[in-house]
């Protein structure tokens, strides 16, 4: 049963047990419903107390039933509200630990409703493109009052329980317990077991002074922050009806044709899609759920760069040591100023305390001596991109490194098994590659070497939820999933320039489509010596492979981007704005002249569907190859880490969205375009074998 039932005294107490956070499935909203009628049935039971097991009161849905008609089936949640509210007997909900969601509105429809401190509160269902279909926007506002009630609706954010005890008037909590929840539970219902009429939430008025200018005041700001995602405004617009409609019934009749109509919008389900493709990415198929793993409580980090220093950031973060190694002294001090510089910026904006700032200090120490971290459970290789610089630092970590330590390189592009050759232990070894800023972005792509043991990957896919990253596993590869396909996005980016498009006009396309910055200005931040140092290297190993010449004739200028002041655009000093640049603008009608090319205009929809489209067409090659496990994980390398816009679920769920026939019929477009390279636009196979099924990516 996922729901108990057991009476103590003169009080029945239903109790969910749905691990892992006693989600609202069939079984366990059946169960309850019975549990209610079965004290309902006995004359002893004089009030009904609901509680949750383990580390939840509930935190909602059931998430394995999404999509499923067990998620709908009776009683729904709607149903086992009305079967609460309507029992005859006081229920009271006993709340700990995670009240979100439909656990909330359950607990909206309980008589009375007790809590501990520090359980989190949330209706959370807007993160998904939806708001609260179960009366949450009609009965919160009339517990807790309109205004707080929609701050929590529309961002979705959970609240400390104890804070919103202390709302002026709010009668969501009529109780903080602390210490024992139960007992206090039990002796709150029992006081309360006489008392009569029972309270409804749904019988309170949901009041504001100025419900008029209030509102419009709250379109105006909920619209502008909110421009690309229909349900923030829908869930102020149910919300208003808790305060404009004549009854109850009328504001639910206004919350579910709004929950219905999200349902459809392309942004809920890219929402959703992204929600599991997260869960996801953690399983790895032939990494069984319960495999040991390797203890980590200690980390040392290589190289004491921008790099080095952003990855031992995460550790500290977490609580775990980090010893820092270089091989000069200078740069060692250079890169411990840069993390203080870092904790002092988060201390001086109040989003770190002194106290943790000092505590997370003291975790980090420094050496130049490889001896120095031979105990380390972890040893991150943050060195220098070049095959020789790896060979010599993992030759050292071998030799020195006690056994069942795992050793992870940084490497974006290098063969991780050649790395792990390198050493006398490649069951060790894997990739982890942290994206720059490496504090702050929540990317990390775990590659997977030939060798690499089983208990390895469990460990580290673990060790990153500790570190707040979205791990992705990727197989070895030049570029492994995400720069290997950002590589054919650029090359479609170089040959629409030729073609006639400024780099302003690309990003701008881009940009609206709604990625966080366009390829030119991510060139720019990145530093296009970075990319130019690529194609060097692949005009020697695949001289098949067609370039714009634009890059290397901007590189050869010295124009790198930020970091030199010049790049595709100028930038002045200490500024990041991107202005347009006469030079560049020079450059390319000469270069557009010396490979005899005509300008043509180009529209928006095509530049945004070349570039989206390679990444599509490169994915489905990865996918077929097994580099990438499933086309969700592929989504989730671009959502965390190369700024996809979200609403958009990833280019894998764009492509379905657009549908997979007219991805296929805009590439065959692409091919006939001589300017552009013919081969690569032939569909991959997978999209191929898909379109002939009928079947989509997701």
């Amino acid at each position: 049963m996922t729901a108990s039932y057991e009476v103590r005294g003169e009080i029945a107490v239903i109790t969910l047990n749905n691990p892992p956070v006693n989600g609202l499935g069939f079984e366990t909203r059946r169960a309850t419903a019975e549990g209610i009628a079965r004290a309902e049935a006995d004359a002893a039971v004089q009030a009904v107390l609901i509680t949750g097991a383990g580390k939840a009161f509930s935190g909602g849905a059931d998430i394995r039933e999404f999509g499923s008609p067990k998620a709908m089936a009776e009683p729904n949640l709607p149903s086992l509200i009305a079967v609460v509210e309507n029992c005859s007997k006081p229920v009271v909900a006993a709340i700990h630990s995670v009240c979100m969601g439909g656990g909330l509105e359950l607990a909206l429809g309980c008589h009375y409703r007790v809590a501990a401190p520090g359980a989190k509160i949330a209706l959370p269902e807007v993160k998904l493109g939806l708001l609260p279909g179960a009366g949450g926007t009609q009965r919160l506002p009339r517990a807790l009052g309109v205004e707080p009630a929609l701050n929590m609706i529309v961002s979705g954010e959970p609240v400390a329980s104890e804070l919103l005890a202390q709302v002026p008037g709010q009668k969501l909590f009529q109780k903080i317990i602390e210490g024992d929840l139960l007992a206090g539970a039990i002796a709150f219902a029992q006081e309360v077991a006489a008392q009569r009429p029972l309270p409804k939430v749904r019988e309170l008025r949901a009041r504001h002074a100025e419900p008029q200018a209030f509102f419009q005041f709250a379109r105006n700001m909920v619209g502008a922050q909110s421009r690309n995602f229909p349900a923030p405004l829908r869930c102020l617009e149910a919300v208003a009806a808790s305060v404009f409609s004549k009854s109850f019934e009328e504001g639910i009749r206004v919350e579910r044709e709004g929950f219905a109509a999200l349902m459809q919008t392309p942004e809920s389900k890219a929402l959703r899609h992204a929600f599991f493709a997260e869960r996801a990415a953690s399983k790895i198929g032939d990494v069984p759920e319960d495999t040991p793993q390797r203890p980590i409580a200690k980390v040392a980090v290589i190289g004491a760069g921008t790099m080095g220093g952003g990855i031992a950031m995460n550790f500290l973060n977490a609580g775990l040591p980090v010893t820092l190694l270089e091989t000069k002294q200078e740069a060692l001090d250079r890169g411990i100023a840069t993390i203080r510089k870092n904790y002092e910026a988060q201390v001086k904006k109040g989003k770190l305390k002194e106290d943790k700032y000092q505590q997370r200090m003291a975790l980090l120490s420094s050496t130049l001596s490889y001896e120095d971290i031979r105990e380390a459970d972890l040893v991150i290789e943050a060195v220098f991109e070049e095959l020789s610089v790896k060979e010599a630092v993992f030759k050292q970590l071998d030799a020195v490194m006690k056994p069942g330590a795992i050793l992870a390189t940084n490497t974006s592009t290098l063969d991780v098994n050649r790395i792990a050759a390198f050493t006398q232990r490649p069951q060790d070894v894997l990739g982890l590659h942290f994206f720059s800023p490496a504090n702050v972005m929540k990317l990390l792509e775990v590659v997977r070497g030939e060798h690499t043991a089983k208990d390895v990957l469990a460990t580290v896919m673990a060790l990153a939820k500790k570190i707040k990253k979205t791990a992705v596993v990727s197989g070895v590869c030049d570029g492994f999933i995400g720069n290997r396909m950002i590589e054919q996005y650029s090359r479609q980016a170089g040959f629409l320039l030729d073609e006639g498009c400024t780099p302003q006009q690309v990003d701008r396309a881009v940009e609206q489509f709604g990625f966080a910055m366009g390829p030119f200005r991510m060139g720019d931040l990145a530093g296009n010596d970075i990319g130019w140092a690529i194609r060097k290297r692949r005009y020697v190993e695949k001289p098949h492979l067609r370039y714009s010449a634009s890059a290397d004739r901007l590189c050869e200028l010295g124009r790198f981007g930020q970091k030199t002041g010049a790049g595709w655009y100028d930038y002045q000093p200490g500024k990041r704005e991107a202005i347009p640049s006469p030079v560049v603008e020079a450059l390319l009608s000469k270069h557009r002249e010396a490979i005899g090319a005509k300008p043509r205009a180009i529209s928006d929809e095509e530049i945004v569907q070349r570039l989206v489209f390679a990444l599509v067409n490169e994915a489905a090659h990865l996918l077929e190859e097994g580099i990438a496990q499933r086309a969700s994980d592929v989504d989730m390398v671009y959502l965390t880490g190369y700024g996809f816009p979200l609403w958009r679920g990833g280019p894998m769920c764009y492509a379905d969205t657009v549908g997979l026939f007219n991805v296929v019929q805009a590439m065959q477009r692409f091919a006939r375009n001589p300017a552009d390279d013919a081969a690569f636009w032939e569909p991959a196979p997978l999209i191929k074998r898909l379109l002939a099924e009928g079947k989509s990516f997701t």
